[in-house]
């Protein structure tokens, strides 16, 4: 076998491809425990790559991950090929990110804290629209927006939902978040902000009894919600690794003249 390089870990999405690969890998080179790990390969999909991620959340040291796409999309990782994964390892570029920080307290009093790595979305749960009072640095800046929903993105997640939701395109050296409602009713032309990555904002659920919303950070959802704050975490740093000629602020860019 050919060890790639020293300390590499190998984890798979479930899903049959991804499995496949995995054992083509397996037949190719030495793999060790992700607990012993200095560098990941994940295989499969963007949601894959976030469940990694926040699997390396609570880690002091979290290893860089290099993910190859054996899902559908997979802006967030390299093509696969099972060959030159030495080279190819060698030459990755590296991109820091820094996750968001939810704070989301339900009507019942409950606090509930999870990092966010695309976004924070707040979604109404019925068919009545939410109604959210927006705040930034503890100034209101919209006493009552009348929605569908409200989502904070990271310049990462800029090409996920928050896209979807027709909100800006970050480019990654940009330090800014994407404030972005989603089927505004009232103000009916209000496209959103651009906010400085060192803010905090704030949503207060106006009528939470009578409209719940819900708030999802990434994959984790806290249903009837009062108010959530959100904050860039700089405590907790995670890299992701990309073949040069893919990396990931050139789709970034590249993402922003498709039609």
């Amino acid at each position: 076998m050919t060890r790639p390089t020293d300390r590499v870990a190998l984890v798979a999405s479930p899903t049959p491809p991804a499995q496949e690969a995995a054992a083509q890998l397996r037949g190719l080179y030495d793999f060790v425990p992700i607990q012993e790990a200095k560098l990941i390969v994940a295989l499969g999909g963007d949601g894959f790559m976030l469940q990694t991620l926040h699997g390396l959340l609570d880690r002091r040291q979290s290893a860089p991950v290099y993910g190859m796409n054996l899902g559908t999309v997979g802006f967030l990782m390299n093509e696969f090929h099972p060959e030159g994964l030495l080279e190819r390892l060698g030459k990755a570029k590296a991109f820091t990110l820094h996750p968001l920080a939810m704070e989301a307290r339900t009507v019942r009093g409950e606090h509930v804290v999870s990092p966010a790595i695309n976004e924070v979305s707040l979604l109404r749960e019925t068919r009545q629209a939410a109604k959210i009072e927006i705040s930034i640095d503890g100034r209101v800046r919209m006493s009552e927006l009348a929605c569908d929903g409200v989502l904070v993105a990271t310049p990462a997640g800029s090409t996920a939902y928050n896209l979807s939701a027709n909100g800006p395109i970050l480019p990654l050296q940009s330090d800014l978040l994407a404030l972005t409602p989603i089927s505004p009713f009232r103000p009916r032309r209000w496209h959103g902000a651009l906010i400085p990555e060192t803010s905090v904002i704030e949503f207060r659920i106006l009528e939470a009894g009578k409209r719940p919303v819900s708030a999802v950070a990434d994959q984790l959802e806290v249903r009837d919600v009062a108010s959530v704050k959100i904050s860039t975490d700089r405590s907790l740093v995670l890299q992701l690794l990309f073949d040069p000629e893919y990396a990931l602020d050139d789709r970034i860019v590249m993402e922003q003249f498709l039609s």
